[in-house]
């Protein structure tokens, strides 16, 4: 009897345990859920509004120095990783053959203004010769218009006494004067005649002589002409040698190589006395100025824009997280501009899923910040495309384009 009373007691005991465990274990199953679902659904909105890639990495402006003249490497300036501002000095290439050059080439110019000043000086005697002949020609046009007026009066002086010794004639043939005045004005009429003759001779000299000096005036100006053919060429010349010169200091300077930017030294090859050539790499210079180039897939950019906002994680840095924003988005993939863009229209096809450059710009300058971005580094570029989604009607429009 005693044992019965026991089972039933242990009995109702039992049930009350399997109950509270099967509360405690409800409970923990809510309990085990709602965490779940607080963990997770953060991480399933993130996933759904954030775009990412391991296809990601540093870049920044390289610049290759390089000597714009050749010659030997006299100095250098700088040492690897050094920080350069834009305007430093680098290097400096042996300037003794180029001042030279330069001396030579002031000599030259000299010289060309000396012979523009010669050529100036003929111009002024061949202006002053033209105007003399000029004037010769002047003075002798007003002399064969003084020998045409003492034509005009010699010929009027032996018309009259032409006409007297016709007069006398008649009167002489009627016995009414001496023959002393029919010889007299005969005479006079003969030296009438003799002086329009002579007066008349003058004025074919005097037109022989303007006709040369005209001569001499042609000749004058086509001496005028060279002189002035002369200085232009002198002056040609001089702004060649001036060109030279210039371009000799020019050389002379390119000797003191300077850094174009402001940035760090990589990749520095010059050392005192070697030889460089013109256009021979040097070293390069790394600016502060970097950003991210991140290859998206192309599913992956429907909704990017730019000015969207990124999380970027760098492996150099682990736990850092920067920040940045879609700077642009690249007008084609990263295939298209290899050196063999691939053919899709010859042979056979297989479709690929392209890459998409995409540059992210830093929200603060890493140097700023305390860090060293290199350019190469991998990152992990994280981008909110939450706000630049397309339009609903443009996405129902490629819905139907789809589905047609």
């Amino acid at each position: 009897m005693k044992t019965e009373s026991t089972n039933n007691t242990d009995t109702p005991d039992k049930a009350k345990g399997s109950k509270l465990k099967l509360r405690l274990l409800s409970l923990a199953g809510v309990l085990l859920l709602l965490l779940s679902g607080a963990i997770g659904y953060p991480l399933y909105k993130h996933a759904i509004s954030h775009e990412s890639t391991d296809n990601a990495f540093v870049e920044a402006h390289v610049v290759s120095v390089s000597p714009r003249v050749a010659g030997h490497i006299s100095r250098v300036l700088v040492s690897d990783n050094q920080m350069v501002k834009k305007g430093d000095v680098i290097a400096e290439i042996d300037p003794r053959d180029y001042q030279v050059a330069c001396e030579i080439a002031v000599a030259r110019v000299e010289s060309s203004r000396a012979e523009v000043k010669e050529a100036e000086a003929l111009v002024l005697a061949a202006e002053k010769e033209l105007s003399q002949k000029k004037a010769e020609l002047t003075s002798t046009t007003s002399g064969l218009s003084k020998i045409k007026a003492e034509v005009d009066q010699a010929k009027a002086r032996y018309m009259r006494d032409e006409n007297d010794l016709s007069r006398m004639q008649k009167i002489a043939k009627a016995g009414a004067v001496s023959i002393q005045e029919f010889d007299h004005a005969k005479a006079q009429e003969a030296m009438a005649r003799a002086n329009l003759n002579s007066v008349k001779s003058t004025i074919n000299s005097q037109s022989a002589k303007i006709i040369q000096a005209q001569a001499a005036i042609q000749a004058a100006q086509g001496k005028l002409q060279q002189a002035y053919a002369q200085i232009d060429v002198r002056k040609a010349g001089l702004r060649e040698e001036e060109a030279a010169l210039e371009q000799a200091r020019l050389n002379l300077s390119y000797t003191r190589i300077i850094a174009p930017c402001s940035g760090y030294i990589t990749k520095k090859s010059a050392e005192p006395g070697n030889y460089v050539q013109a256009g021979q790499k040097m070293l390069s210079i790394v600016s502060d100025d970097v950003w991210i180039v991140a290859n998206f897939k192309e599913t992956q950019i429907m909704n990017m824009r730019p000015g969207q906002h990124v999380e970027i994680e760098v492996d150099s840095f682990p736990g850092i997280v920067f920040n940045g924003h879609v700077d642009s988005i690249q007008r084609g993939t990263g295939s298209r501009f290899t050196l063999l863009p691939p053919e899709n229209a010859a042979g056979n096809f297989i479709k690929v899923v392209q890459r998409v450059p995409v540059k992210i710009a830093l929200d603060t300058p890493t140097v700023t910040a305390g860090y060293t971005l290199s350019p190469g580094m991998s990152v992990i570029p994280s981008v909110d495309i939450s706000t630049g989604k397309i339009p609903e009607a443009r996405q129902v429009a490629s819905t139907e384009t789809v589905e047609h």
